[in-house]
């Protein structure tokens, strides 16, 4: 039997669009599952290889779901991202006219990419979230709801009709889908790589989050994703999602990593990966004095400085 991989179900979610168009998906067993949380936990439990998930959107930032599973539990690790581009289908019962749509359905990370929409069109309509767009439109199959929201791919898996389709506030909106596996080395660098961190501060203090910027600041290294959670020690307690260009094995991100671990009260590593918005290693430069060679010899030079060879 081949090795699964689990992700977001049912069958018809964008999350398989995105799965299905990594090559080595096709030498594995794809279980849907019927939420971010399940389908984690089976890697966890050894159920599953790896999980595929949804992680960000152009819209709205981090989905907040995925990144709570990441922060919490048996540490899980990124190894793969994809980039697809989102646009909705408003999905109803054959017959089903606009006029007589009065529940709407879907994940809830489609509500701010359709909410002008919704707006212009059906602003008497009731918004109720489901566990993903495609359990949406099979709600609405069961006649739980007038219409969903989600990848017209889908009317046909679930005997509906696509109404309305094109349907998006933003354009060229994009969902970011993550591989999580169990932790392991990560993957040699490309030389277009992210890194994914948590943070957490020892305490809450003036200047706290420059202190931890700083680390990245200092080295030359951008942020791609910066994003609050809460910690549920309270009101006011977070700890912080980061995603940095860069790989753990780059000095520069090497050294901003140690002096995290110095100063946070936790770090938890997620993962060095590929970019999936680069499509070669032509990448910016890092800026003066912060590439891989120039770390290198400044600890050269404090080496012969504390051996009397300055």
């Amino acid at each position: 039997m081949p090795a699964s991989y689990a992700y977001l179900g049912p069958e018809g979610t964008f999350t398989e669009v995105a799965l299905r168009t990594l090559p080595e998906a096709a030498t594995r067993e794809l279980v849907p599952y019927v939420s971010v949380q399940s389908a984690l936990d089976a890697v966890r439990t050894g159920c599953a290889e790896a999980a595929f998930v949804p992680i960000e959107n152009s819209v709205e930032g981090g989905i907040t779901t995925t990144l709570d599973e990441l922060v919490a539990g048996q540490p899980l690790m990124i190894y793969r991202e994809v980039l697809l581009s989102i646009t909705f289908a408003l999905l109803v019962r054959p017959g089903t006219r606009l006029s007589d749509i009065k529940t709407v359905t879907a994940h809830p990370a489609a509500q701010p990419q359709v909410r002008n929409w919704l707006n212009r069109n059906l602003p008497d309509v009731v918004w109720e979230s489901a566990a993903s767009n495609a359990d949406g439109a099979r709600l609405v199959q069961e006649g739980r709801y007038d219409a969903a929201f989600a990848g017209e791919f889908a009317a046909a898996r679930y005997g509906l009709e696509a109404l309305e389709t094109g349907i998006h506030d933003a354009e060229n909106a994009q969902t970011r889908f993550v591989l999580v596996g169990r932790p392991a080395r990560p993957a040699a660098p490309t030389g277009a790589d992210k890194t994914s961190v948590v943070l957490w501060q020892r305490d809450d203090h003036p200047g706290g989050l420059r202190d931890l910027l700083g680390e990245f600041a200092t080295r030359g290294i951008n942020l791609m994703l910066l994003q609050s959670r809460p910690t549920g020690a309270g009101i006011g307690n977070y700890c912080f999602c980061i995603d940095a260009e860069g790989h753990i094995s780059d000095r520069r991100v090497a050294e901003a990593l140690t002096g995290l671990k110095r100063i946070c009260l936790q770090v938890r590593f997620l993962g060095s990966y590929p970019r999936a918005d680069v499509a070669t290693a032509d990448v910016r430069p890092p800026l003066p004095g912060t590439s891989d060679e120039e770390f290198v010899a400044a600890a050269d030079w404090v080496a012969r400085c504390q051996d009397g060879r300055f």
